[in-house]
Order: structure tokens, then sequence, then C-alpha cells
């Protein structure tokens, strides 16, 4: 199969106003789904997801989104066999702020020595010596660390050298722009589908819309990158998004 080169017009620039931009292919990928059910274990065709990493890259994309605690560990795995050693272009995200208990539940994993776990962990994992993104998701539910130590362990961890551009995730506006004022915010991560763009609350808490945020992002430059982009639209609104599909 031959390698895709999309136009430079799809085309985004992470990290706009840095010294270090990354340019990514519109069209990321989230690696989430490729677990086995509940996002628990290894998938059910080892192979047929080996084949899928390695289609999106062949296809262009460029931006690849992933979590420790997807499996847990599973999804940086496959990552690795997959495509390790990484293309020069491809930008692996990774996000923070969780972890899974035996129960398969999500406890926050927010304080500043457990973020530094998580960072080691998805470095040594990824075979990476830094991530060139990462996503700080903020939890809602029983979470005992304030988003502003979290976010400022963030940026210490960046000027280690552990992180090159720091991102939020499941923030309000007022968040963001807490965090913005603590340093440079490259990207954001809200829920966003064409079914559901604003805030709900759900069984773990809030899951904050992208509607809320996005005048602040095209205000400042940030990257905007949807999470459950389908998961939500799918059983609701199939056609519609097949249609959208054949237009591009």
């Amino acid at each position: 199969m031959n390698n895709i080169t999309p136009s430079t017009k799809d085309h985004l620039i992470i990290g706009k106003n840095t010294s270090t931009p990354l340019e990514v292919y519109r069209m990321g990928y989230g690696t989430m789904r490729l677990t086995g059910e509940g996002i628990w274990g290894e998938p059910a065709n080892r192979e047929e997801a080996l084949k899928v990493l390695k289609r999106a890259v062949q296809l262009g994309v460029n931006f690849i989104d992933t979590a420790d605690y997807y499996g847990p560990d599973v999804t940086n795995r496959l990552i690795v066999e997959a495509l390790y050693p990484y293309p020069e272009n491809l930008v692996i995200c990774t996000k923070v702020g969780a972890r899974r208990a035996p129960d398969k539940s999500w406890p926050a994993f927010t304080k500043p020595e457990e973020l530094r776990q998580s960072i080691d962990n998805n470095l040594k994992q990824l075979k990476l010596e830094q991530m060139p993104v990462v996503h700080f998701r903020f939890s809602t539910h029983n979470n005992p660390t304030p988003f502003s130590e979290s976010i400022d362990a963030m940026f210490e961890l960046q000027k280690e050298g552990k992180i090159l551009h720091v991102g939020v995730s499941n923030v309000t506006v007022q968040e963001l722009q807490y965090a913005m004022s603590r340093g440079n915010i490259a990207t954001v991560q809200n829920m966003y589908s064409y079914t559901q763009r604003t805030t709900a609350k759900i069984g773990i808490g809030e899951t904050r819309g992208g509607e809320e945020v996005l005048p602040t992002c095209e205000e400042n430059g940030i990257i905007f990158t949807p999470f459950f982009s389908l998961i939500t639209t799918l059983p609701k609104q199939e056609q519609n998004i097949e249609q959208v599909a054949k237009k591009t």
C-alpha cells in the first residue's frame, strides 16, 4: 500500500507561536477503542488492531492520541509494535490525569507525583525521550487535587524536558484561561461531536463540551482536538455521518 500525502491546506500547526511547532494532518487517530471491551485488556483481534494503526499512517495520519490508562497500557504497546521506529513526522499525544483500578473504574490520578509517574510510564512504554504533546485531563469526579496544582506540575515537567507541548482536556473556559496564564497551552481536547457539543453530566462527573471553549481557542491560535467525536454520534445519526464522510 502506498503512502498518501495530504495537501497543505489539511495541515494544522501545534505550538504555532513557539520555537518548536509541530505540523500535523487535520485528521488524527485516537486509539482508545483499539483495546478490549470497556477499554480494558487486549483487543479481540490484535493483528487487526496493528493493521489499523499502520494503515492510518499510510493514509497520511501523523497525529496519534493515546494514554497509558487505555487497557491499561495496551494502546501504547500496540503503537510501538505497529509503528516503531516511528516515522520522522509522527506526533504521539498522550493523556494523563487518570488511572485504571482493578474494578475497571477510572480514578483521578492528578497529584504532581502521580502526573510525573504517568509521564515517565508513557515515555518508557512508547520508547520516547520526550512526549511531543501531553493533555492533562481534568477529572471532576472524586478528584482531590486542585486544577491549579496539577497544571503547575505539568509546566514543571515541561521545564524538565519530559514534555514538548502541554495541552488540557475536559476543561471549562475558566480553567483554560487559568492554564494559559501559567504557560503556553498548545492544544485543548474536549467533547465535540455531531450530536453532542456542550457539557454533559455522566456517571463519572462532567464531560466538558467543546462549544464552550472554541472561541478562546480560536482567539489564541490553540488547536482543538475533539474526543467522543464518533462514539456519541454513530448510534443516533449514522446516516448523516456517512454522508459527511462521502463528501470528504
